[in-house]
C-alpha cells in the first residue's frame, strides 16, 4: 500500500464521534459544520449522548463520504472548534 492509498473504500457511510463541552450553542454549531460539508445528512444520522454529570456531549454522526478529501475537510474544521475536545 502506498501513502496515497486509503484503507477506507469510498463511497461509504462513515461514523464520526465528536466530544465536547456542552454549551447552549454546541449542537447548533456542530450541526452547521456537518451540514456545510455533508448537506444530505439526515437528522436521524446524528445521535447525542450527554455525560453523566452533564458537562460534556458526545455526538455521533454517520455521513455518506465520497472521497478522502471530503472526510479530511470535515475533520479539520471540527478540530478547530474551541469547545470540541476530541474527534474520532
Amino acid at each position: 500500500m502506498t501513502n496515497n492509498e486509503s484503507l477506507i473504500q469510498f463511497p461509504c457511510h462513515f461514523p464520526i464521534k465528536i466530544i465536547g463541552k456542552k454549551t447552549d450553542l454546541f449542537t447548533v454549531e456542530i450541526k452547521e459544520i456537518i451540514y456545510k460539508h455533508f448537506s444530505e445528512t439526515p437528522d436521524e444520522a446524528i445521535v447525542y449522548q450527554e455525560s453523566g454529570r452533564g458537562n460534556y456531549l458526545s455526538i455521533t454522526v454517520t455521513v455518506f463520504v465520497n472521497d478522502q478529501q471530503s472526510l479530511d475537510a470535515l475533520y479539520q474544521e471540527l478540530t478547530k472548534h474551541p469547545d470540541i475536545k476530541m474527534v474520532l
